[in-house]
C-alpha cells in the first residue's frame, strides 16, 4: 500500500480538485483499491463526493486514540473508491495533537494498521492548506508528495516553501524515507505566456519530478464540486475529465 499526500500549503491551487478527481480516475481506469482521506477541516473532498459532513466521520476520534480508524471508512458509488471524509472537529485535532510528544508520527501509526490489512493499493491524503499539525502529519505519514501547483507566478513561492518543509519533516527523522513523488501543474492556460514560463521554469528545476500531463483552466472543473460530482461524472467529455484520465494513467505508469 502506498500512502500519497497532496499537498501544498497555498489554497485555491487545485489540491481539493486533484485529490477528488486523481482518485476517482484511478478507481475507474484501473482495479487499483483507492482510500481518499479528507484531512482539511472544511471537507471539501467529502462534499465534492456528495457526502455531507457528519459528527464522528472524521479522523478526529481516531487521532486522539478514541476509536479506530476502519470505522470511519465509507464505501462511495465508485467500486474500488473509499472515503473517510472531514468534519469540523478536525480543527480541534490540531490543537490537541500539538500538545502531544508524537504529533507528528499519530497519523502514520493509524495508518501502519491498515498497510497490514493490504485492504488498499493507495491511500490519497487532501491535506489542508496551511502548514499546520495535520499537513505535517500526513507528510510524516505519507510515502510520497503530491504538489499541485497553479501555473502562476504566485505558485513558485509556494513551492519552495513545501518543498522546504517536506524536507524539515524528513531530515526531523520522522519520515526519513518520504519523498516529493511528483509535481503537477493545474490552472494551465496556453494562451498565456505566463503559463508556459512557469511551467517551463518548474520544470528546469524538477525535470523528474513535473508531470507531462498538465490540467488546464476549466470552468467545469470549478461547477462539479457544486454537485457533488467528480468531473467524469459531471461532464465526461470536458478538458477537466480527459486531464484527469491522463493524470491517472502517467501516475498509474509512473508506480508499475
Amino acid at each position: 500500500m502506498k500512502i500519497v499526500a497532496i499537498a501544498n500549503q497555498k489554497g485555491g491551487v487545485g489540491k481539493t480538485t486533484t485529490s477528488i478527481n486523481l482518485s476517482t480516475c484511478i478507481a475507474t481506469n484501473s482495479k487499483e483499491r483507492i482510500l481518499l482521506i479528507d484531512l482539511d477541516p472544511q471537507g471539501n473532498s467529502s462534499s465534492g463526493l456528495g457526502f455531507t459532513p457528519q459528527p464522528e466521520t472524521s479522523l478526529y476520534e481516531v487521532l486522539i486514540g478514541t476509536d479506530e480508524i476502519t470505522t470511519r471508512i465509507l464505501e462511495t458509488r465508485f467500486e474500488n473508491l473509499s472515503i473517510i471524509p472531514a468534519d469540523m472537529d478536525l480543527a480541534g485535532a490540531e490543537i490537541e495533537l500539538a500538545q502531544s510528544e508524537d504529533h507528528l508520527t499519530r497519523l502514520r501509526e493509524v495508518l501502519a494498521t491498515l498497510k497490514k490489512s493490504s485492504n488498499y493499493d493507495y491511500v490519497i491524503i487532501d491535506c489542508p492548506p496551511s502548514l499546520g499539525v495535520l499537513m505535517t502529519s500526513a507528510l510524516a505519514a505519507a510515502d510520497e508528495l503530491l504538489i499541485p501547483l497553479q501555473c502562476e507566478f504566485f505558485g513558485l513561492e509556494g513551492l519552495a516553501k513545501i518543498v522546504h518543509v517536506q524536507e524539515q519533516v524528513r531530515l526531523s527523522g520522522a519520515n526519513p524515507n518520504g519523498h516529493i513523488e511528483g509535481i503537477v501543474m493545474t490552472m494551465y492556460d496556453g494562451r498565456t505566456n505566463l503559463s508556459k514560463q512557469v511551467v517551463e521554469q518548474v520544470r528546469q528545476y524538477f525535470p523528474d519530478e513535473v508531470y507531462e500531463t498538465v490540467i488546464r483552466r476549466s470552468i467545469r472543473l470549478g461547477e462539479a464540486p457544486s454537485y457533488g460530482q467528480s468531473i467524469i461524472e459531471y461532464d465526461k467529455n470536458s478538458n477537466g475529465s480527459i486531464d484527469y484520465h491522463s493524470l491517472a494513467k502517467e501516475f498509474l505508469k509512473r508506480h508499475q
